[in-house]
């Protein structure tokens, strides 16, 4: 069942708690009324829920929406054990059981590159739960070698490898070099948060994370989708943007000019848009 927090001062808003079958506690977020959305953030140090979709929940909350906006297992306010590893199955199975636990059964998952990448595999293992997909550049689309080549990728590892201490500035160039076309958009606010975040973490996540290629399981999924994918895109190979258009057979595909990584927080009021739209329309 939920629990409710205390309020305390804390880096992001804190929401609520829920424990899970397997034993892990999960923060959430959960605003709004109506058909449910539940959005998915990426990976990296520092990241949460609040930080990759604060500027687009009250666009949907204001549109109608109920939406649920969990940590994922290991980031932000969620369990962070140090004692297991990451594969893609074990995020999928803290998303599926936070969901069943709050008593949500039907949902349009919104997700970006980690958070995409669950969004793919709950559609392929729990597809009657799954009533819509918007995707922002997801993972699961390649194999390893072909992330390593990306240089966001490769100033990921330089700034946040093993023994690495990285500052806020550090962290803050970082954000700028490998997400964004328009630096502006990365605030000394958003930065402070993900680095007060970061120092919950511990180094097991990023270690053990795998994701496997899904890209040849796309045309299982039958639920319409729309995916959302920046043009100047440093972290996710761009040979994803075709095995989507074509292995989605239901989807729809939204390229972004002068965009990065981040098309949720650079182009926000534009990625609201057309999500609610789809949303509304399909």
């Amino acid at each position: 069942m939920p629990e409710s927090s205390a309020p305390t001062q804390k880096p992001v808003p804190e929401g609520r708690y829920v424990s899970l079958q397997n034993g892990r506690r999960i923060h959430y977020l959960d605003q709004g009324a109506g058909e449910v959305v539940v959005l998915l953030h990426g990976s990296g140090s520092g990241a949460c829920g609040y930080s990759n979709f604060k500027g687009n929940l009250p666009a949907l909350v204001d549109a109608g929406y109920r939406c649920i906006v969990p940590d994922l297992i290991g980031y932000g306010y969620s369990d962070k054990p140090d004692d297991v590893d990451y594969p893609l199955d074990f995020f999928i199975e803290c998303v599926k059981q936070t969901l069943d636990a709050i008593g949500v059964q039907r949902y349009t998952l919104i997700g970006n590159s980690l958070g995409g990448a669950i969004a793919l595999g709950l559609a392929l293992a729990h597809p009657s739960t799954v009533e819509r997909l918007i995707l922002m550049a997801p993972g699961g689309l390649n194999d390893l070698p072909d992330y390593l080549a990306m240089p966001g990728m490769a100033a990921m590892f330089a700034l946040f490898g093993p023994g690495k201490t990285p500052t806020e500035a550090a962290m803050k160039e970082f954000f700028i070099e490998a997400f964004v076309v328009n630096p502006a958009v990365v605030t000394d606010q958003l930065v402070h948060e993900r680095f007060e975040l970061m120092k919950l973490q511990n180094p097991q996540v990023i270690k053990t994370m795998k994701v496997p290629n899904l890209a040849s399981r796309l045309p299982e999924i039958e639920c319409p989708a729309l995916t959302l994918w920046g043009l100047n895109e440093n972290m996710m190979p761009d040979s994803g943007i075709l095995r989507l258009a074509k292995g989605l057979k239901n989807g729809r595909m939204v390229l972004v000019p002068n965009c990065g990584h981040w098309v949720m927080i650079e182009h926000c009021a534009l990625f609201n848009r057309m999500v609610i739209d789809f949303l509304r329309n399909g």
